[in-house]
């Protein structure tokens, strides 16, 4: 590839694509230098797994112990066909896992009792957080400019809901109110303040209440009433839809996936049908192909921070994808009769633990106000909370809830055996011997889970051909390169993915004794001390939970840093015209205003003379400046010293998008640049796999005088001495998965993560160098070089030969591809970023592909090819389609399927034809539907 590029050595070709100002000679203190071998590190991190103690954790809120069933863990969360694809912006590939969230949703949306679910969000927290801002958008514009707009949450919602809801508040300008939401004499005096108000069902201690009434009063005030909620409660429980929730959310983790120290887990999050086009994250749909046949999609508002920025009100861009498939598989596995019948075991075994302790003579859940329901939950009151949930570790090896200072909960689940219930009835000095009965008013009669999917694989077998099945209609790293710019689809290598199995890592409760935690503990420091050395910071915090959120906590830090130094007026956000669309609906989120900087259209690099046009125009309110780097047009700006230094002197903080991190790293580092904060994506740089649309990872880098306020969490002490709220529901984020990115680091060691660098840089380099001569290569610096990818510029084709972005892309399918990025960061385009990853072999498999799609939009050009009716508008092109009896077309068969060698030995096919966008919005159709109901 060198010689090919006209040079003798890879120092020197780094040198041509790196400004001299940028490029450092600091090397990395990762260590060892040269890394670990797999053996050596599966033996390293097994010695630091044993330092995780693994108890009997009945502590409950909103985490529990579940069984995995075997043949979902070896054929979803240990699979690369599911784990390694990526999100299904490109459906004709993915109507596996596309077919698979269709099942999520129709479990959210059955189990709640309202018309619309999603495809998943971050965590329960967050999904409260969603709640909130979705209340306030639904509500009409004069009530949203209220000054005194009110969020009403129960007290008895989960501490960590509660307290990730003033990040996200306070922004909005929403004040969030604490309180008894039974007492609806405290509700209807907020009036026309109120925003929505928020209750957990079951609550965090376990009881049921009838929200009924509440929900007349919310809605006679014109808002909307929230509810959280459990969907294994809800198998056996009058759903939140029935008794007039709008919107209804919650963890779906105790459907099969294990608690792994906090996550990821898939919140559901269900609206109704009023508020299916202002709900957050994504929304599968189904729609139809071009021969007619049923097809699933994303639809409606996917990505739709891309398309409002900041008039966004919510950045969600990464989905929990990898988990709803879990917990979908979970729920078709066990099917209605199955989910069912665990509920009623966990619920009657609760109900043998308060009966028994009643019997005892302790009093039971004091101060329930319901009839005395609850679902899986037991508070009992004592004489010394805390000495009696030491005496359950020591003595038995089991942890529990200690709510204050009188009284502990113990929260059962579906792994409790009879022998762990002795245990418990041992501590307490007392043994059951029967059940009660769910009282009348809170049974649940409406039926759920009807559709044939979720009464047909309950044996493994039929399972087993069911999610294979499945994978095989989705294209992953398993079938070919995934070249996307900006999303950085690079090898997971199967060494660092075995932890996660590990019950060491995923069976720990994230609200465990500190002391339980001990290899969590030294692998999250080790992991924040090689990212703070590779980014040039002082200090990261791993709570975010996708990249998203690291803009929202790295704002959120900056603006708790300026009013600590009495600068909080200072509220305005710089952000470049290519940013990220999540960056200016961060911003917003984080309540600042937004204000866009222009940058160059022949090189794509920031307009610095705008810059400090607009830095000196907003100097007295100036509070951040975002920027991606390399930027979002792949190149290395080499005025972004001068910018970072433009908005320091006119009192700002730098804030680096670092979704390229992976064209620095131990080349140059955002802190030597002068970044103040920079969020980093451990999904793409740093090797945990995308999961067909998530789990993501996205920790923040700062600078010393910014620690003091990395997040903190009201259960586990983290962040610093001035913490800000929490960002993620888990003290540690998405722990269980932070393993994958520790593992690369010290596999790869310092010399191997530098040489990365240079080969992902090499690649691109050699790419846009083949493809030069075919397409034209939009931005490139001054010595004709990009960074880590390029953008091909495929806007004259459209006048040419009738040909736009999309034809190309979904032609890509034909030839066994994932298209690159389209029509973004510039609409007719394609951006394509190679990764260090593939071998020579690939890269020019795919260069090759599209040289060929070229010589055929050539053919269109010439007039040897129709503008319409071609191989290139007619694509891809499936099985069902080439077989047809008849064959008019312009072009052969053989041309459609093989139009190079290597496919006839190496063939992927697409299931569906090009997918009809517009039919999917007209006729929404968001779960599974009865067959033939699509015409």
């Amino acid at each position: 590839m060198l010689r090919y590029l006209g040079y003798g050595s890879l120092d020197a070709f780094v040198n041509d694509v790196l400004p001299a100002n940028i490029l450092s000679d600091r090397k990395l203190k990762v260590e060892p230098d040269n890394g670990l071998s797999e053996t050596q590190l599966l033996a390293r991190l097994r010695a630091i797994a044993s330092k995780n103690k693994v108890m009997r954790s009945y502590i409950g809120a909103g985490y529990y112990g579940t069984k995995t069933p075997a043949v979902i863990a070896r054929n979803i969360l240990e699979s690369p066909e599911w784990y390694t694809s990526y999100t299904p912006y490109q459906p004709e590939i993915s109507q596996g896992r596309l077919e698979s969230l269709i099942n999520f949703q129709t479990v959210a949306a059955d189990l709640t009792g309202l018309p619309i679910a999603n495809a998943s969000v971050l965590d329960e927290a967050t999904a409260a957080s969603e709640a909130m801002t979705m209340s306030l958008a639904s509500l009409p514009v004069s009530r949203q400019k209220r000054p005194n707009k009110t969020f009403f949450v129960d007290s008895n919602v989960h501490p960590q809901t509660i307290a990730a809801l003033s990040s996200r508040a306070e922004g909005f300008g929403i004040g969030v109110k604490i309180g008894d939401a039974l007492d609806l004499a405290s509700v209807e005096k907020l009036g026309q303040d109120l925003v929505g108000v928020l209750v957990q069902y079951p609550a965090t201690d376990g009881s049921i209440n009838d929200y009924s009434n509440l929900s007349e009063l919310v809605h006679r005030l014109g808002a909307l009433l929230s509810v959280a909620t459990d969907l294994l409660a809800l198998t056996m429980l009058k759903p939140p839809g029935e008794f007039g929730a709008d919107i209804a959310f919650g963890n779906s983790q105790r459907f099969g996936v294990p608690m792994g120290y906090g996550g990821p887990h898939a919140a559901f999050f269900a609206t109704s049908d009023s508020g299916k086009r202002k709900m957050p994250g994504r929304l599968i749909g189904v729609s139809k192909d071009r021969l007619g046949d049923k097809a699933y999609r994303l639809s409606l508002q996917t990505r739709e921070q891309h398309i409002r920025r900041e008039k966004a009100t919510s950045n969600i861009c990464t989905a929990q994808a990898l988990l709803a498939n879990m917990s979908a598989m979970y729920a078709v596995y066990h099917g209605p009769k199955g989910l069912k019948k665990i509920a009623e075991r966990v619920y009657g075994l609760a109900q043998i633990l308060g009966e028994g302790l009643l019997r005892m003579g302790f009093e039971v859940n004091p101060g329930n106000k319901s009839s005395g329901a609850n679902f899986d939950t037991v508070v009992v009151k004592v004489k010394d909370a805390k000495g009696l949930a030491a005496k359950f570790v020591e003595w038995y090896e089991i942890n529990v809830r200690v709510l204050d200072s009188r009284r502990v909960a113990v929260s059962v689940d579906e792994t409790i055996t009879q022998q762990d219930m002795q245990d418990i009835f041992a501590a307490f000095s007392i043994r059951p011997d029967h059940p009660a009965n769910l009282p009348k008013a809170f049974k649940r009669s409406s039926k759920y889970l009807e559709h044939p999917t979720f009464n047909s694989y309950h044996s493994e077998a039929e399972m087993l051909r069911y999610l294979h099945h499945l994978q095989s209609k989705d294209l992953s790293l398993a079938n070919s390169m995934i070249p996307l710019g900006s999303c950085t689809m690079k090898l997971n290598s199967t060494t660092e993915m075995i932890p996660i199995s590990w019950p060491e890592f995923n069976s720990l409760h994230p609200f465990a004794p500190l002391e339980q935690a001990q290899g969590y503990k030294q692998l999250t420091t080790e992991l924040e001390a090689d990212l703070a050395d590779i980014t040039g910071f002082d200090a990261v915090s791993l709570q975010p939970n996708s990249g998203a959120q690291g803009e929202f906590a790295g704002l959120r830090v900056i603006r708790a840093y300026l009013n600590s130094i009495g600068q909080g007026h200072r509220d305005v956000c710089i952000i470049p015209q290519s940013a990220h669309g999540t960056n200016p609906a961060s911003a917003s989120m984080a309540g600042m205003r937004v204000v866009t900087v222009k940058c160059d259209p022949k090189d794509g690099n920031l307009d610095i003379l705008d810059l400090e046009a607009k830095a000196g125009k907003y100097k007295d309110t100036l509070g951040a400046f975002m920027v991606t780097y390399p930027s979002t047009y792949g190149v290395f700006e080499p005025g972004v010293k001068k910018a970072c230094k433009i908005i320091h002197a006119h009192g700002g903080q730098v804030y680096m998008d670092g979704a390229n991190m992976n064209a620095q790293i131990g080349l140059c580092s955002p802190g030597e640049i002068g970044a103040d904060v920079c969020h980093l994506n451990l999904h793409k740089t740093f090797c945990i796999p995308h999961g067909g649309g998530g789990p993501g990872v996205g920790p923040i880098g700062v600078k010393g005088h910014l620690a003091p306020f990395l997040p903190g969490h009201p259960l586990v002490k983290t962040g610093g001495e001035q913490a800000i709220a929490p960002i993620s529901a888990a003290p540690w984020g998405s722990a269980s998965i932070l393993p994958i990115s520790w593992s690369y680091i010290k596999m790869m060691g310092s010399r191997g993560l530098t040489h990365a660098t240079k080969i992902t840089l090499l690649n691109a380099n050699y790419m846009a160098s083949r493809l030069a001569p075919h397409y034209k290569v939009l931005y490139t610096n001054n010595n004709s070089r990009c960074a880590h990818e390029f953008i091909l510029d495929l806007r004259g084709f459209k006048e040419s030969a009738g040909i736009e972005a999309i034809d190309i892309a979904k032609r890509l399918q034909d030839y066994g591809f994932h298209a690159p990025t389209m029509s973004w960061p510039v609409n007719g385009t394609l951006m394509v970023e190679p990764t260090e990853s593939e071998n020579l072999q690939e890269l020019d498999r795919f260069c090759d592909a599209l040289i060929s799609i070229r010589k055929e939009i050539a053919a269109v050009e010439s007039g040897e090819q129709p503008r319409e009716g071609n191989v290139l508008k007619n694509s891809p092109h499936t099985q069902k389609d080439l077989l047809t009896d008849e064959w008019s077309r312009s072009y052969g068969r053989n041309q459609a399927a093989f139009p190079l060698a290597y496919l006839k030995d190496r063939k992927f096919w697409p299931t569906v034809t090009r997918v009809d966008d517009s039919f999917g919005d007209l006729n929404l159709f968001c779960s599974c539907i009865p067959v033939g109901t699509i015409e």
